[in-house]
């Protein structure tokens, strides 16, 4: 982004008239300006080469190439943040899986409280990808960690991420065997997407991967994600966690909030755990990963390199909060040499 001057952003919508409205709502924020409007890749990759922007957003579905296949061809010459725009599917994740920043869910036009939800998400977005690193690397080959060690089974690994979150936790799960300790995570993602992603990564990994619900047990090889909309706590109950999702107010800007859990876990399993916290905008989880480490658990965050956005990890490192630093690509293995030292 252009130091001192407003984020360029361009639009990439086949309708008209959304592509107005964005257009006329985007450019009301004093930080943003729309500097071009395409109604196709085609016109869009012309608008990149004239006027430059900073961000673009784009539709999924289009006429002459969909969203995903430009993003696809468009990022390794050019990359762009793209915050894609769509409508409830799995095709936001195979956006972010070829590089897209991150997601906003289309509005129900006839309801005026939704399509304000979806402006100001937008606008936020944009912003946070302003910021975001661009990266087109191919995703880590799943399988590379052996289940031939032993482990405490007993143990729980707790994770927290927002932005470029969905696939890192991907590259770091599918290299996992599927006996690990129970694992517990805090995404930032919007309600039905957090079961759709569980279910993802039900289907592409080792790993028993649910929508966590009251009543779920922290078990050996089972993933829990907390719901879009709800905070995760996790009990002890004898030498088992139980899971208790909830409704609340947002926590550093967030429900469900890394905080939360991550506050919960250092207080019911102190030396037991093992506390990860990925890439992502703000603080979210910081002072909950601190908890953790003063409780007796390890910590781990990712590096600057390899987030999309080093504001979360950085946060928790400044404050002492992360025990060892780690690129994406080693975290699951690193994982595995702290559960089996």
């Amino acid at each position: 982004m252009r130091a001192n001057k407003k984020i360029r952003v361009l639009i990439v919508d086949d309708s008209l008239v959304f592509r107005e409205v964005l257009s006329k709502s985007i450019s009301a924020d004093p930080l943003l300006e729309v500097v071009a409007k395409a109604t196709d890749p085609f016109d869009a990759r012309d608008k990149i080469l004239e006027f430059e922007p900073d961000v673009m957003t784009c539709d999924v579905e289009m006429p002459k190439m969909n969203g995903i296949d430009f993003i696809r061809r468009l990022l390794p010459q050019y990359p762009l943040p793209v915050v894609v725009v769509s409508s409830v599917s799995n095709a936001v994740f195979e956006a972010m899986n070829v590089g897209a920043i991150d997601f906003v869910t289309k509005p129900n036009v006839s309801n005026p409280k939704d399509i304000e939800r979806f402006i100001n998400e937008l606008i936020a977005k944009i912003k946070v990808a302003a910021t975001a690193k661009v990266t087109v690397a191919p995703s880590l080959p799943a399988g590379e960690i052996g289940d031939n060690c032993k482990m405490d089974m007993k143990k729980i690994i707790a994770m927290g991420a927002s932005t470029g979150g969905t696939e890192a936790l991907f590259n770091i799960l599918k290299c996992l065997p599927a006996r690990i300790p129970g694992i517990v995570i805090v995404q930032h993602i919007p309600p039905i997407f957090s079961r759709m992603f569980a279910e993802r990564l039900n289907a592409q990994t080792q790993l028993n991967v649910k929508e966590a619900q009251n009543g779920d047990y922290v078990e050996p090889g089972k993933v829990l994600i907390a719901p879009g909309d709800q905070h995760m706590i996790i009990k002890k109950i004898g030498d088992r966690y139980k899971i208790n999702v909830f409704p609340g107010d947002k926590v550093n800007g967030h429900c469900p909030s890394v905080e939360v859990l991550f506050e919960s876990v250092a207080k019911e399993a102190k030396n037991n755990a093992i506390g990860v916290i990925l890439t992502g905008m703000g603080c979210d989880g910081a002072k909950g990963l601190l908890s953790m480490r003063r409780a007796g658990a390890r910590t781990i965050g990712q590096d600057e390199h390899s987030s999309v956005v080093y504001g979360m990890p950085k946060a928790a490192y400044t404050i002492g909060a992360v025990e060892q630093q780690a690129p994406l690509n080693k975290i699951s293995q690193l994982l595995y040499a702290l559960l089996n030292k």
